[in-house]
């Protein structure tokens, strides 16, 4: 039975992992009687498995979203210090921004029009009360948009790219700063030339080193994926989604669109002129991971590895566009935006103008781009755009409030489409350079 387990590729074991964990947390969710305490007292069933959830569920989930999460910064440290002086030209990097940083952008402002079609098309909002938030999810809200504010603004965090002090960078798990510092490392190492050698030896190791490290701890995705989806299940339960069905229909179609439509046959297939099975077969591990943690940052380490080894993306590329999309591409997020932003509108029974719409698109991307870190982001900086329609400070966390308790299950889909528009971008940015492996991103054997 282990053999036969073994024997099936990465991405399949991931998915049945998460298969398994939504039909054991659902089994708990829906299967756990009440608990009568004493006379006068009953602890209900679902109540019972939240705790079963937290307790059982969670800590399994917990140890290896941790686990990735601890090859974040020497991942990014490693390859991206190798990426850049295997480039040989420090000219080369210069061009490889500029075109990630634009197709990231375009992506991006594609992403939010397609939430601002869906949501003018199925009208989540419409008939929706959302002042029924209850007050402990008001408060909630409202510290966690205190703490969002506190992160400053974009040109704030264009700043903190420059890190004061890079040992702190590096040891608060800052990725921008690091990714900052790591490019000036490898540049710098270019520069001296082979009086660096050493040390341009020791990078290239130490990367391989953590690469493999990545590959050791991706062996527990199966289990990690399906830990925290039965988690989910248990605490949250599909009925979540009832009071927001259509704003999760809506987003999760979105995002469909986006991820097959705009990435697969729009930038794959007809811009590289790549076959999309290949591409999709090779994104599916960073996909499920994506989906089961809700965090682009800890799933970094499986897009990099699924870039470099599924797809045949040059480490050069994938050290380096791969940890700057995790953090700049939001375009999962930006479809939220928008949707929420029509959401709200539609429950207070306002008509857009067309202006509007180009108002809301142009902040949703801004905001979505300035996202990066903070937990719930696409939800808690939602009141940036809500602000542009006209919609006061006061309903803007009324209406956030009430799509709280119900984010996880939206946030899920959201980083996964981000994820993968960070591996689409690298792939185009890859060929652009000429660092593509198309005889790797071609390879049928292993399916």
């Amino acid at each position: 039975m282990f053999k036969s387990w073994q024997a099936l590729t990465l991405w399949k074991r991931v998915l049945v992992g998460l298969a398994l964990g939504l039909g054991v947390g659902l089994a708990v969710r829906y299967g756990t009687p009440d608990l009568t305490l004493n006379a006068n007292e009953t602890l209900p069933g679902f109540e019972r498995a939240a705790i079963i959830g937290e307790s059982w569920f969670k800590p399994f989930g917990d140890a290896f979203v941790r686990l990735i999460k601890m090859l974040i910064i020497p991942l990014i440290v490693t390859t991206l210090i190798s990426g850049v002086t295997a480039m040989g030209d420090p000219k080369k990097l210069g061009s490889l921004g500029a075109r990630t940083i634009g197709l990231y952008m375009l992506t991006t402002l594609f992403a939010v029009s397609l939430g601002l079609a869906m949501g003018t098309l199925i009208k989540p909002g419409v008939g929706v009360n959302y002042s029924t938030a209850s007050a402990a999810d008001v408060a909630s809200v409202t510290g966690k948009m205190e703490t969002a504010e506190q992160a400053g603004s974009f040109v704030d965090r264009l700043l903190e790219i420059i890190p004061s002090n890079p040992v702190a960078a590096l040891s608060d798990g800052q990725v921008l700063p690091t990714i900052f510092f790591s490019i000036m490392i490898g540049i710098g190492i270019l520069f001296v030339g082979k009086p660096a050698d050493p040390i341009r030896h020791f990078f290239d190791s130490a990367a391989e080193v953590v690469m493999r490290i990545t590959m050791m701890v991706m062996e527990m995705a199966p289990y990690g994926v399906c830990a925290l989806m039965a988690w989910v299940m248990a605490t949250k339960g599909i009925e979540v989604l009832s009071n927001l069905l259509w704003l999760a229909i809506a987003l999760y179609a979105a995002c469909i669109i986006q991820i097959i439509f705009v990435y697969g046959f729009m930038i794959i297939r007809l811009f590289l002129g790549l076959p999309l099975k290949q591409f999709f077969r090779g994104i599916a591990d960073a996909q499920g991971v994506a989906f089961s943690t809700a965090s682009s940052s800890a799933t970094l380490p499986v897009t990099i590895s699924c870039a470099e080894t599924n797809l045949g993306v040059d480490k050069s590329v994938a050290g380096s566009v791969l940890p700057l999309g995790a953090t700049i591409n939001m375009d999962g997020t930006a479809i939220y935006l928008g949707l929420v932003a029509l959401f709200a509108a539609q429950a207070n029974g306002l008509d857009l103008s067309m202006s509007q719409y180009v108002m809301v698109a142009m902040t949703a991307t801004l905001v979505s781009i300035g996202a990066a870190g903070i937990p719930s982001a696409g939800l808690l900086l939602a009141a940036t755009v809500l602000n542009v329609i006209g919609i006061s400070p006061e309903q803007s966390l009324l209406v956030i409030a009430f799509i709280f308790p119900f984010d996880r299950l939206l946030d899920m889909m959201r980083t996964l489409t981000n994820v993968s528009g960070d591996i689409a971008v690298a792939c185009t940015v890859a060929k652009w350079e000429g660092e593509l492996n198309e005889d790797v991103f071609r390879n049928e054997a292993e399916v």
